[in-house]
């Protein structure tokens, strides 16, 4: 029996990781008699937030295919036993396979399920239940670090792989819990914000939060840059105790992750006290934001060219210096005076007047979420 194909197959159909698991007979047949009532004709069980497909009895073992129960409906669960019940028994035992779950990732997994069942509940104030955070000692402090892989290659990162990377950067023990393909949350020491300075004690002192976390960061996604193939995106939030807010901290990690990537096309790392105005603008109504957008920039699109946009948006970035701006654009200081002038006339707004430089520094983020 190919049952390396039918896992393949059912991981196209479901687009979800199945993964080996095996029972002693005796228990499985324990946990069949608690949800059937004819266990000896169970094909499947619910346990630990997956659903256990029978394949195959051996040596006084059952051997299944588990998938997250939240990514199986009643009608398709039926649907998977009647396949595999068509199937011929097979004469051997599957091979198990590099994806087979260790302890680590059947705990981690265990809390991603719950996230996953709270958060299509609409609860995301939930605290985690004890028997859950005990067995990953969600009881500390952590920082929270939202990874996003945006290869297009199909090389797979496993769990094992990716949590040894991490650890052999951080030094230091860290829990990965994969929330979504290619979507991983990273929950670090709070020791990282001391070890991210990476100097004196008094350095230490001067280095606020913000910039601590902001180390971490473009230390992490420099080196997942050199050890990883492809592209990959960072967020990072304060620390806090997972087992009362690692809910909220995942919506607001993802939160930051969406704002960054539409409003700031090009980075790869997003810091939620670098979106404060980011993230108003995002609760304005769609239709305001292009009335906005029309009435401040009066149909002169035409100018917002590759080399406008950068000239604007370093000028923005450098808090409206002219020379600054010159000599990291590489050009001379009255070449940058005439562009400015030249978007006074055309839209009669002058940059260098603050004013005028909101309303600006509005419309070029709205034009880049509206403009798509």
């Amino acid at each position: 029996m190919d049952w390396d194909r039918i896992k393949k197959q059912l991981e196209s159909v479901l687009g979800s990781t199945v993964r080996w698991s095996v029972f002693p007979e005796n228990v499985w047949k324990e946990y069949a008699s608690k949800q059937s009532e004819t266990p000896e004709q169970c094909k499947s069980i619910a346990h630990q937030y997956k659903i256990h497909f029978m394949a195959c009895k051996e040596d006084h073992q059952v051997h299944c295919l588990a998938i997250d129960e939240v990514m199986v409906t009643a009608s398709e669960r039926k649907l998977i036993e009647l396949m595999l019940e068509a199937r011929s028994p097979c004469g051997k035992k599957p091979t198990m396979d590099a994806n087979a779950e260790t302890e680590d990732e059947k705990k981690v997994m265990a809390i991603r399920n719950w996230c996953h069942h709270q958060l299509e509940l609409g609860n995301t104030s939930a605290e985690i239940p004890d028997h859950l955070a005990r067995r990953l000692s969600l009881y500390s402090v952590k920082v929270p670090i939202l990874l996003t892989e945006d290869y297009s290659h199909n090389r797979k990162v496993t769990h094992q792989d990716l949590k040894k990377l991490l650890e052999s950067f951080f030094e230091e023990e860290i829990i990965l819990i994969p929330l979504m393909e290619k979507e991983w949350l990273i929950l670090g020491p709070e020791g990282l914000l001391n070890a991210s300075n990476g100097s004196g004690q008094d350095n230490a002192e001067d280095e606020t939060v913000e910039e601590a976390l902001a180390s971490i960061c473009s230390g992490l996604h420099e080196m997942l840059e050199n050890e990883w193939v492809g592209e990959c995106h960072l967020a990072i939030h304060y620390p806090m105790t997972p087992v009362k807010t690692l809910l909220p901290a995942i919506v607001q990690l993802r939160e930051t992750m969406q704002l960054g990537r539409a409003f700031h096309v090009g980075s790869s790392i997003h810091l939620p006290w670098k979106l404060r105005l980011e993230r108003l603008l995002h609760a304005v109504p769609d239709a305001e934001k292009t009335r906005f957008l029309e009435n401040v920039l009066k149909n002169v699109e035409h100018l917002l060219d590759v080399e406008t946009l950068a000239t604007l948006e370093m000028f923005f970035t450098l808090d409206c210096n002219v020379s600054e701006t010159a000599k990291r654009l590489y050009i001379h200081r009255n070449t940058l005076l005439y562009r400015l002038d030249r978007f006074k006339q055309e839209t009669g707004l002058d940059v260098r007047n603050f004013n005028d430089a909101m309303l600006v520094k509005l419309a070029l983020l709205l034009y880049k979420v509206t403009k798509k």
